[in-house]
């Protein structure tokens, strides 16, 4: 089995199952008592922060471990903004952050908080003069993710730390999926991370604060990690957390690089093997191993099952593989297409004839599954039929509305319009993504008697 999902979790690194076992042993105790067994407990927990702190780039008494990196974004966004509170209640988000800034943003705006969600680029990044514009007299926090989890776009950290410095405003990043690879750059206030996305093991996160960084620690707290993780500690997998985290750095730049070459050959042959395919995120600053695609006319959940079946495990963000309506936030935002989405994340150590096997077997996967559903072969001639023909999809869910609107628009003539009624959320997004790789014009949506009518003008 060949597993191409490391940006979910990557797989558990040599040193920290080794450093895992051994602190198992060694560090048992409680690390806050005066006897042998919790001094030898201590001194572990020590190193481990010291490790770690290295590695981010900050001081050890600024580095505090959690349960998971989930509870260090929220623990330190309630934080920031309780510590923020005489300043104001604007937080900055931007459209792409993971699940976990959201909720956080969204729990904030419940309780009275303001806002603001900076747009993204088609290729996934911020603008930096888009964040500059976001900042005012009362922001308490602003948060922007180090590198995006789903299309490994990298975002212009350090340029936005510089801008919210100025500002005297703080900046959060999220630096889950890139830690591994380096530190982040630039004057940001607060960090986080966790573990099992360097190859650590699960339950271990990461928050940093520097000094001078207005912080009020929310809920009920003791004195462990500085009154800012409540609890007793999972200290062999701290251990493992830090030690693995050091190994991968030390493997980082020729990792990086052979990743790399992995990925530049899947983002440039997957168009050329598989027709009616996008290629999403930024093509230069991206993460090394990670490559994110999607394909017209296919079901997402049928091609993860079919390459599944063939030995490949990745990862989607169509509506069709999560259960909802709704697609991928992410790719929501960047206005791409979002049906048979497919994201590779290649782990540490990935074989180059696993890539090429992949290869091999996607044009056949994803030709099964358009023919299952019947999909267009290729687009249409023009017709000379009526001036505008209504497609009715209303009840049906990715990809259909997009293969309906495709088989009809052979039957309308250049000028003319294909009204696609549809009550999948997802439609708002790929009829869109559908007309700019086909070089036809998006119209618009109109509200219908049953969810809505997106226009398709026929321009070729």
């Amino acid at each position: 089995m060949s597993y191409f999902d490391a940006a979910s979790a990557a797989p558990l690194h040599p040193v920290a199952r080794q450093g895992l076992l051994a602190a198992l042993d060694e560090g048992w105790a409680d690390p806050s008592r005066l006897y042998r067994e919790g001094r030898r407990a201590r001194l572990l927990l020590d190193a481990a922060r010291e490790a770690a702190a290295e590695a981010v780039g900050c001081r050890a008494d600024e580095l505090v471990f959690t349960s998971s990196g989930t509870q260090a974004v929220h623990s330190g966004i309630a934080g920031a903004l309780a510590g923020r509170r005489r300043v104001g209640r604007h937080l900055i988000v931007s459209a792409v952050e993971h699940s976990s800034v959201l909720h956080s943003a969204e729990l904030f705006e419940a309780d009275g908080g303001a806002v603001t969600r900076v747009p993204v680029r088609r290729s996934g990044a911020v603008s930096v003069g888009s964040y500059e514009e976001a900042l005012r007299s009362d922001t308490a926090l602003a948060c922007l993710q180090s590198a995006n989890h789903e299309v490994g776009t990298e975002q212009p950290v350090a340029e936005v730390a510089e801008v919210c410095r100025a500002a005297g405003t703080p900046l959060l990043v999220d630096a889950a999926q890139s830690l591994g690879w380096g530190p982040v750059p630039g004057p940001w206030s607060l960090l986080t991370a966790s573990a099992h996305k360097w190859g650590g093991p699960p339950g271990v996160g990461l928050l940093a604060v520097r000094k001078g960084v207005r912080f009020v620690a929310q809920g009920p707290v003791d004195e462990r990690e500085s009154g800012r993780a409540a609890g007793f500690g999972n200290l062999p997998a701290i251990v493992a957390a830090a030690a693995s985290l050091r190994a991968v750095r030390a493997e980082a730049e020729a990792e990086a690089a052979r990743l790399r070459e992995m990925t530049e050959r899947i983002r440039a042959r997957v168009p050329r093997l598989v027709p009616d395919v996008e290629v999403v995120g930024d093509p230069e600053r991206r993460l090394p191993g990670t490559v994110t695609f999607s394909c017209l006319y296919v079901d997402g959940e049928a091609l993860l099952h079919g390459l599944d079946r063939e030995g490949f495990s990745v990862s989607s963000g169509s509506s069709c593989t999560s259960g909802t309506l709704t697609p991928s936030h992410v790719l929501r935002a960047m206005g791409v297409l979002s049906e048979g989405n497919v994201r590779v994340s290649l782990p540490a150590g990935a074989a180059e004839e696993d890539v090429e096997r992949f290869l091999a077997v996607l044009p056949e996967v994803v030709a099964g599954v358009r023919e299952k559903l019947r999909a267009p072969s290729a687009t249409a001639a023009a017709g000379v039929g009526r001036e505008e023909l209504v497609v009715d999809a209303l009840g049906k869910r990715c990809p259909v509305p997009v293969i309906e609107l495709a088989k009809a628009f052979g039957g309308v003539p250049v000028g003319a319009t294909v009204r696609v009624l549809s009550d999948d959320e997802a439609a708002r997004l790929d009829i869109p993504a559908w007309c700019e790789m086909r070089g036809q014009e998006y119209a618009g949506e109109e509200p219908a008697d049953r969810g809505t009518a997106y226009l398709v003008r026929r321009v070729s």
